[in-house]
Order: structure tokens, then sequence, then C-alpha cells
């Protein structure tokens, strides 16, 4: 008789480890898309920007921790994970269109002087 993967209690053990490893990540992301998704409501945007600006503002919240781990390393500065939950409210706030708009200008800046 074939064990129920349910039943198995060390499923759970290791999605709880993961989840704990991952915690930071999962904050930001989650906080990033709720603060998107109330400011389009208090914009009042429609449905589909609603979920469109949530999911991306999630995505994009979801690399700050990788992202602030590489920044720490490279200007030598300790940085704590929890700060990307921060960092994600303010990409929820700004919403992805002024994102891509200083990320345009920023890096048309930075090519123009290459």
């Amino acid at each position: 008789m074939t064990k129920m993967p349910d039943k198995d209690p060390s499923v759970w053990a290791l999605l709880l480890a993961w989840l704990s490893v991952h915690q930071p990540q999962i904050y930001a992301a989650a906080m990033a898309a709720t603060v998107a998704v109330f400011r389009v409501i208090y914009g009042g945007g429609g449905r589909r920007q609603m979920i469109t600006e949530g999911v991306l503002c999630g995505l994009i919240g979801t690399v700050l921790v990788p992202l602030l781990e590489w920044l720490s390393m490279w200007w030598g500065i300790p940085m704590p994970p929890n700060l990307a939950t921060f960092f994600g409210c303010m990409v929820g706030f700004l919403g992805v269109e002024k994102l891509r708009a200083h990320a345009d200008r920023f890096l048309g800046r930075n090519l123009d002087q290459v």
C-alpha cells in the first residue's frame, strides 16, 4: 500500500522550511502587489489594471531581496533582507509606469556616457 503525500509530515516540514527561508522575498512581493492594487483602486482604475499592476509589482518585489544582497556585497554595507519590504511598498506605490520611466531615464543617461 502506498503512502499519501499529504499524510507524510516531512512534506509539511519541507514546505514550512522553504517558506521560512524565503519569507522576506514573499513578504516584499505581497506588499508590493497589495499596495499597487490599493493604489489602482484609490485612483479609480479598472479590474484589469488592478490585476496587471498587482502582478507586475509583485514580480518586481520578488527580486528585491537578491538585489539588496548584491548591493550589500558591492557597496560593503550590510543591509537586512527585511529592508525589501520597504522597497516593495515603494514599488507598489510608484507603480510600473513610473518605475519604467525612471529606468529609461537612468539607462539612457548611462548609455549616453559610454
